[in-house]
């Protein structure tokens, strides 16, 4: 009986993960467009990349960082200068399209640099980007991140 039990268990939990991956529409290309900058922003810090930083932020980028101090781009620019960011995961990315030129990309991220005179920056962090249209390019116009908290 337990042998049969478990099977019905488990054949359930396939039936019910199988019918969610059926009902997860794919990314649209907003979507994709807009995850895909949202990464390059960390892999132009990454790689010490000024120029694709500057193409993919507005000139008045500002954005809140995890100790909630607010930064302008240049001081991205330093950051990714020094080589700051030494190593990034973004993964769970949502997009809210607000209209034809504006949307919303959350997503969270796991990362590795130092930050401020504490040594390091929270590892975990919840992001928000807003991304705006100038002409025919997608730029960041402002960022917000949240360190996650061991019970989030």
């Amino acid at each position: 009986m337990r042998n049969f039990a478990a099977i019905f268990f488990l054949s359930l939990a396939c039936f019910a993960q199988s019918a969610s991956d059926a009902s997860a529409k794919p990314p649209t290309p907003l979507e994709k467009t807009l995850i895909a900058n949202s990464t390059a922003v960390f892999e132009a810090q990454k790689t010490k990349d000024q120029n694709s930083l500057k193409r993919l932020l507005t000139a008045d980028f500002q954005q809140v960082g995890s100790e909630g101090k607010l930064h302008k781009a240049e001081e991205l620019l330093d950051d990714a200068k020094e080589g700051k960011l030494q190593d990034y995961r973004v993964y769970g990315a949502r997009v809210l399209a607000i209209d034809d030129s504006c949307a919303i990309v959350t997503f969270d991220a796991i990362i590795r640099m130092p930050e401020g005179d504490d040594g390091l920056a929270p590892r975990y962090q919840h992001f928000s980007d807003v991304w705006v249209k100038q002409g025919e390019q997608w730029r960041l116009r402002f960022q917000q991140s949240t360190a996650r908290r061991p019970i989030d």
